[in-house]
């Protein structure tokens, strides 16, 4: 929605095959600038389907324009994009849809992950809405014997399916995080509730590994004219994080 987007988008710089590009988005603006986005260097969409109906999306989302032109962005993505993917957040309002969001997904090939809500201080008074992923999941075994859970790395477990070649995640917090580095002495660790899996960066030209602390924010400013620059002090900045030396 923002008019800054297909400057952005537009400009995306080379990163090599080892680098990708993705776009989550709830899927409403996908069809009407979908000539362009082909453009990009955009490797993947990601569509948040947390409805499946007008009412849910209502309920949910305060949102009056109806699911169709959500379902239809996911259509233009697929016809757009060789990587479509969709996520979905369980919650009180949804829980009676989600076994036709898996089975939209199914149906179109397209890898879903199903997300328990985990409790933040921006989530809080959303906190009643939450409900366990033990539905979703018990209906998965009985598609398929296709089953592990994967906790390496940093961030969240999640178990993972495949039916008919389709992966599917469910993100469950009884899977606990798991965290390398900085985040094993972190003093605030007890609140995490994502791990390290993405850098922020923010308007005053600061990257930060953590919402949570601050403190370990790497200023920038003096490295925006220089990409060489800037790219050496960031990855200096995650190793240290990553191996607990910051």
């Amino acid at each position: 929605m923002s008019p800054l987007a297909r400057e952005v988008l537009a400009n995306l710089p080379e990163i090599g095959a080892d680098g990708s590009y993705t776009l989550i988005t709830n899927g409403t603006r996908v069809r009407q600038n979908q000539e362009w986005l082909a453009q990009t260097r955009l490797g993947k969409v990601k569509v948040s389907l947390h409805y499946f109906s007008d009412a849910s999306l209502l309920d949910i989302a305060g949102v009056r324009t109806g699911i169709a032109p959500i379902l239809d962005g996911i259509e233009a993505a697929r016809e757009t994009f060789e990587r479509v993917e969709l996520n979905c957040l369980l919650l009180r309002q949804n829980q009676h849809e989600v076994r036709a969001i898996l089975d939209h997904a199914l149906a179109r090939g397209l890898p879903v992950q199903f997300i328990e809500l985990v409790p933040t201080d921006f989530n809080d008074y959303d906190a009643d809405n939450a409900v366990p992923a033990e539905q979703i999941v018990q209906h998965l075994r009985t598609l398929t014997a296709d089953e592990h859970v994967e906790v390496p790395g940093v961030g969240q477990g999640r178990r993972v399916f495949r039916v008919d070649g389709v992966g599917i995640d469910v993100i469950e917090r009884g899977l606990g995080r798991h965290h390398v580095g900085q985040c094993g002495t972190c003093p605030v660790r007890a609140n995490c509730v994502e791990g390290f899996w993405a850098l922020r960066a923010d308007h005053a030209a600061g990257v930060q590994p953590c919402l949570l602390r601050g403190d370990l924010r790497l200023d920038v400013k003096d490295a925006l004219s220089d990409p060489d620059q800037r790219a050496e002090a960031v990855a200096r900045h995650v190793t240290a994080f990553t191996e607990g030396t910051l």
